[in-house]
């Protein structure tokens, strides 16, 4: 079973298996919405299909008890993000988490610059796991490292961008859509864009809004969730 925002949660067994649709908001870890779940359900068994970095927001698919072995099949899936590439700025986690460390002028830029730079991230492309990100190097993972100033060489790894509209310009901001492949980074596509432009760009906003047919409008916020919970066990 699918547990979207209008749902009653009367009558669920978490412990046996379900999938609940969440809404990560802003400055929350990944982990952090599984452990609410766990701790409001009571289930020791959570995990999530696809990690969020803090800043974005969006849809997180979180499995509970038997359900968690089918977390696979839901990172298989498509995704669809929506946001904004800032040019003109860098930092060395390619979004705004850490410093700027470098501004260049854009003024260079002109749409038809941007429209023909967009076209070559679509279809399959090569991309280096930035070095903040949970991918592991001897045991470790990566943004461990990178937090104490280290950066070590990683392999390119082929992904597939299946579309990539330009929804927005406003210089130095690009709004954008982007509907990918699992393991993409949309900040390493902010960094590279930036870098073909020849001004440097970063990530500034991201919101995952689908997961193959899953929607971030049948999400429900955590509060929310826990709100539901409280109110079933209430009755």
């Amino acid at each position: 079973m699918i547990t979207k925002r209008t749902d009653d949660l009367s009558g669920i067994d978490f412990r046996a298996g379900e999938i609940i649709l969440v809404d990560k908001p802003a400055g929350w870890s990944s982990f952090k919405v599984i452990r609410k779940v766990r701790n409001a359900i009571g289930v020791k068994k959570v995990g999530h299909a696809g990690t969020l970095d803090p800043m974005a927001t969006g849809l997180l698919i979180v499995a509970t008890g038997k359900k968690t072995k089918s977390i696979n099949e839901y990172q298989a899936l498509e995704k669809t993000y929506t946001g904004t590439i800032t040019l003109g700025k860098t930092s060395p986690s390619m979004d705004l988490e850490t410093e700027i460390t470098s501004e260049k002028s854009f003024d260079h830029i002109s749409e038809e610059d941007i429209d023909k730079v967009r076209d070559e991230f679509i279809g399959r492309i090569k991309q280096i796991p930035p070095m903040y990100s949970a991918v592991k190097y001897k045991g470790k993972s990566l943004y461990h490292l990178a937090r104490k100033g280290k950066v070590v060489e990683r392999s390119e790894r082929e992904v597939t961008v299946y579309d990539f509209i330009i929804t927005k310009i406003n210089l130095p901001d690009v709004d954008f859509e982007i509907t990918c492949s699992k393991g993409t980074y949309i900040r390493a596509i902010a960094d590279d864009f930036g870098k073909k432009l020849g001004c440097g760009g970063l990530l500034s906003s991201l919101r995952r809004t689908k997961i193959g047919s899953y929607s971030v409008e049948d999400t429900m916020r955590v509060d929310e969730f826990i709100e539901k919970l409280t109110t079933k066990y209430l009755q």
